[in-house]
């Protein structure tokens, strides 16, 4: 091929690792053909032979494009040239499975894993979970976020998020009051911020349901817990429940409570004004309004 002339022309000598990449530059823009010849080319040559990454990357691609034919017969063709599945592999495998649907296929290739005593990564758990989100089986949910847990693995933000979305879509705060549970009594440093997010999520749904008691109760846990709300929305929704609720003392309360670990946005302040002068209580709108110029939110 004229990309092997290029090489040698400018003093590179072709070995598997060099030609591992090109072929991942191929399939990475969509251009299988062209990475496949050059597949067959390193099959034929004695100097550069495919390595496992070789079937590694032709697993992932056929993984990601839900092309399940192709991406088991990548995975007997590794096996078949003396290579034992890695993590990469299992990954891709895994992926694909769930892109597909196949969740028997993910979770006997995760079986087949962890028998290897091969420690999964970050994308695994997210796409394991993702799995059992779609199929609703709040069970494996649970059983597998303790596994998680119990081996002190990573979850990861981007897996926190789709987890407790989920959850708030379904309105299954019992799920969330227990995630909040096993992550206070699991120790982990990297769960502070996955605490916050699930307070959020929970927050939200109590918001979303008119429960102001257990909005005030979830709040003040999750202050207490050094946690916060995550985004200046997410406190203008619960100001809208107490705006409903007419509960303006409460909200009082509420905006004292908040203020030390959240800085309030303009948008915020606006909101206030506006249910305010709403309840024609005209005393609290230019409290808001001086409080406004003495922080200068922008």
């Amino acid at each position: 091929m004229r990309v092997f002339t290029l090489m040698e022309n400018h003093g590179i000598k072709p070995t598997s690792t060099v030609i591992d990449a090109l072929i991942s530059a191929h399939l990475s823009s969509g251009n299988t053909t062209t990475a496949l010849s050059i597949y067959e080319i390193m099959q034929n040559s004695d100097e550069y032979k495919p390595t496992a990454r070789t079937y590694n990357l032709f697993i992932s691609a056929f993984a990601k494009l839900g092309n399940s034919k192709a991406m088991l017969g990548w995975y007997s063709a590794k096996i078949a040239a003396g290579f034992m599945a890695d993590l990469d592999t299992y990954d891709a495998l895994i992926l694909g499975s769930i892109k597909l649907k196949k969740y028997k296929d993910a979770d006997r290739f995760y079986e087949e894993m962890s028998v290897a005593d091969i420690t999964p990564n970050s994308s695994i758990l997210h796409n394991r979970l993702v799995g059992f989100c779609e199929q609703k089986d709040l069970v494996k949910i649970r059983e597998f976020l303790k596994t998680i847990l119990d081996h002190k693995w990573e979850i990861n933000h981007y897996t926190a998020e789709k987890l407790v979305r989920f959850y708030c879509e379904l309105e299954l705060m019992e799920e969330l009051e227990w995630m909040i549970v096993v992550l206070g009594e699991s120790n982990h440093s990297q769960d502070f911020d996955i605490i916050s997010q699930v307070y959020n999520g929970l927050i939200s749904v109590y918001t979303k349901l008119d429960r102001l008691d257990d909005v005030e109760y979830s709040v003040g846990r999750m202050l207490k817990q050094g946690a916060s709300f995550r985004s200046h929305k997410d406190v203008e929704k619960v100001i809208c429940l107490y705006f409903r609720k007419s509960a303006y003392d409460r909200l009082d309360v509420f905006l004292e409570f908040i203020k030390v670990s959240h800085k309030l946005e303009r948008s915020t302040y606006e909101l206030l004004v506006a249910g305010y002068r709403r309840a024609g209580l005209y005393e609290k709108v230019d409290l808001v309004i001086k409080d406004l110029d003495t922080v200068g939110t922008c």
